[in-house]
């Protein structure tokens, strides 16, 4: 049975996939699974060794030149890839009208959520299998429960495996002892101070630990900079392809990162993981990685002070309090 993934994005929606597809080939040795992502999450999808083909696709692109040729052009061609594959069933894990778009592409049946179940009502219009699932649990276990129903099978949701590794890095490490600081994030609402960022930096440095992080625009590059300056023993790469970031993090001793999907890949890989969570819901879509912890805001006024993660990060690496 050859099974179509639609989950175009973003990065840590991605990452909440994985347990799901490990669940469906322990579950169904019968199945073979390809992916359907936006072209930037393509060497993410490739981590997971269970995927087949990847179909690339660039929505937000087409999106802003819909008439042209050119985007006529490639989306004929994904269609066409798509239909060579003969798909016996499409499982559309993002319930949206966007993947629908892309889901009908395939010509074959597609699984979703029901209208009760799934982010865009109007998506669940186009599934011709369609599945309850609450929308109070947490995005992995909505995910994982939708390919059981649709696949024919109950996931074992005692067991968490996200069935993917760390790329091996093709550099040499910065140290025996290093912690990746992801402070970099899409909204506003996620950042954590960079004065926070600071004492914590200088912090880690007297406890013999190496500060890294990286940046991936001008406002980030910033960031990494004054963490830098601050902390001198600190380490910045520069932006680099996700692979090598990936291959980074992997052999990092812990990871402290806000809600970014570097931070869930961390967790995903089994690291000493500490999530900063200031305006999302951990219980929805915070990390669930064996060795991972968050720490949230919880309430307006109490903000989340370096010596907190310093608590936890002590906790994670077995050092006295």
């Amino acid at each position: 049975m050859r099974v179509l993934v639609v989950k175009t994005s973003s990065m840590g929606d991605v990452i909440h996939t994985f347990p799901a597809v490990t669940d469906a080939l322990r579950a169904r040795g019968d199945i073979s699974l390809d992916w359907c992502v936006e072209e930037p999450f393509a060497g993410l999808v490739a981590l997971h060794p269970g995927i087949g083909h990847i179909h690339k696709v660039a929505l937000r692109n087409w999106r802003k030149t819909a008439l042209s040729g050119e985007t006529r052009s490639a989306i004929d061609k994904v269609k066409r890839q798509m239909r060579e594959r003969r798909y016996d069933l499409v499982i559309d894990a993002q319930g949206l009208l966007k993947s629908v778009f892309l889901a009908r592409m395939a010509g074959a049946p597609i699984a979703g959520f029901d209208r009760q179940s799934v982010r865009e009502s109007l998506s669940a219009l186009f599934y011709r299998h369609r599945f309850t699932v609450a929308r109070d649990l947490h995005a992995i276990t909505r995910t994982r429960l939708l390919f059981g129903a649709a696949l024919g099978y109950e996931p074992d949701l005692d067991r968490l495996d996200n069935g993917i590794v760390a790329p091996v890095a093709q550099t040499p490490a910065f140290g025996d002892r290093t912690v990746f600081l992801l402070h970099g994030t899409s909204w506003e609402s996620k950042k954590w101070p960079v004065e926070s960022w600071i004492a914590l930096a200088r912090t880690l440095v007297v406890r013999g630990l190496t500060p890294i992080t990286t940046w991936s625009n001008p406002a980030e590059r910033a960031v990494a900079r004054a963490i830098a300056e601050a902390a001198p023993q600190s380490v910045v790469i520069d932006r680099s392809p996700l692979a090598t970031i990936a291959a980074e993090i992997g052999r990092a001793t812990l990871v402290i990162g806000a809600d970014t999907g570097l931070t869930h890949l961390a967790s995903a890989f089994g690291l000493p993981t500490i999530a900063i969570f200031l305006a999302t819901q951990p219980g929805l879509t915070g990390p669930l990685g064996p060795h991972s912890i968050v720490l949230e805001r919880q309430a307006p006024g109490r903000a989340i002070a370096p010596a907190d993660v310093v608590g936890v990060a002590d906790e994670l690496l077995g050092r006295p309090k």
